[in-house]
């Protein structure tokens, strides 16, 4: 009887003595009911264990999964109905009501209409003095903003959708820097004033190479400033992976759409942190004391851009670059594309 028992139990499973057909209709029934993918992987576990292997190690090991998860499917699963092989809604059956009371809330009410501009926590020291008893600043936080009792909602409302979108940012301290050519081009905006007239200059530099570019716009636009991204991944033949600037609204809207249609990582400086870009700051002195201020500045885009141009090619591949040896930008690009064979195209 013992023995019996013991070779009907596998690591404390029984077998489960099915027909060869019973494995095939299992397959068709997951595919009719359509199934996710995780599923489809644990049904293939029980069907494995039974045909192939009778062992819970050798099953677990063949897909890479400990023994603990097999058998908390194998206790859920029945042999009959496959949607048990779904994931659960993992949602808690109970979660925490907000308790604040209606009399709270008419109180609160009443005392932010009558203070509006004070903060929660003057409202939550002049309720206790008015009411005698005490009320946490959350729940007057909370009645504020289900009533929406703002001085200025339309304010309100653009500073909070700001800090959304300060929170989906990724900082360039997130990015572990590769010292590759096109893994990291920096970007930043040069404001010129000239005889009245104010033109803005957008730069940008392989941090690794020192490949770098720049090109004067009329005004301060997301538009010019994809225009100006897609002319730096042409001069760079494509090879880029990842794009830091600063918060400026240039680097917004047209520029984000054009960041995401050519497949590139977008990081952003911290605010009032010059330092988080030091490469594209150091550019932009030598473009003001290597080229504006030698007398080069014209408000007129097309003549400057044609100057800057033919100043760029000298910075490129004429002027030596003290970070890179004393090799020109594109030696140390070239050099280091020998080197480096392993970094191809992105494209």
């Amino acid at each position: 009887m013992a023995r019996n028992r013991t070779n009907n139990v596998i690591f404390g499973i029984k077998k489960k003595f099915v027909p060869m057909d019973t494995y095939s209709r299992w397959r068709k029934q997951a595919t009719l009911l359509k199934l996710s993918l995780e599923a489809h992987k644990r049904l293939e576990w029980f069907i494995y264990y039974e045909t192939e292997s009778k062992n819970v190690l050798k099953t677990c090991q063949h897909f890479d999964i400990v023994p603990k998860t097999f058998y908390k499917w194998h206790n859920r699963f029945d042999g009959k109905n496959l949607r048990l092989l779904e994931d659960h809604d993992r949602r808690p059956h109970s979660t925490r009501q907000r308790m604040i009371t209606p009399l709270e809330e008419d109180r609160v009410v009443m005392l932010r209409k009558k203070h509006i501009r004070w903060g929660k926590l003057k409202l939550k020291r002049r309720y206790l003095e008015e009411y005698g008893t005490t009320i946490s600043s959350w729940k007057i936080q909370y009645t504020i903003g289900k009533y929406k009792l703002y001085y200025n909602p339309k304010k309100n409302a653009q500073t909070q959708a700001k800090r959304v979108r300060s929170k989906a940012k990724k900082r360039i301290t997130e990015l572990a820097i590769k010292p590759f050519p096109g893994f990291l081009i920096a970007l930043d905006t040069i404001v010129v004033w000239w005889n009245g007239l104010k033109r803005y200059i957008v730069t940008a530099i392989d941090t690794a190479s020192k490949i770098a570019f720049a090109r004067m716009y009329t005004t301060k636009s997301s538009r010019n400033a994809a225009d100006f991204l897609r002319r730096m991944l042409y001069l760079l033949d494509h090879e880029v992976w990842n794009t830091l600037h600063d918060n400026g609204s240039e680097f917004h809207k047209y520029f984000s759409v054009a960041v995401l249609e050519l497949g590139l990582g977008e990081y952003w400086s911290r605010v009032c942190t010059p330092t988080d870009n030091p490469v594209c700051e150091r550019f932009n002195r030598t473009l003001r004391d290597e080229f504006i201020d030698l007398g080069h500045m014209n408000p007129d885009p097309e003549i400057f851009n044609r100057e800057l141009t033919e100043w760029l090619i000298e910075y490129n591949f004429v002027r030596p670059h003290q970070t890179l040896a004393y090799d020109t930008p594109w030696q140390y690009y070239a050099k280091t594309n020998k080197l480096l064979p392993m970094y191809s195209s992105r494209t």
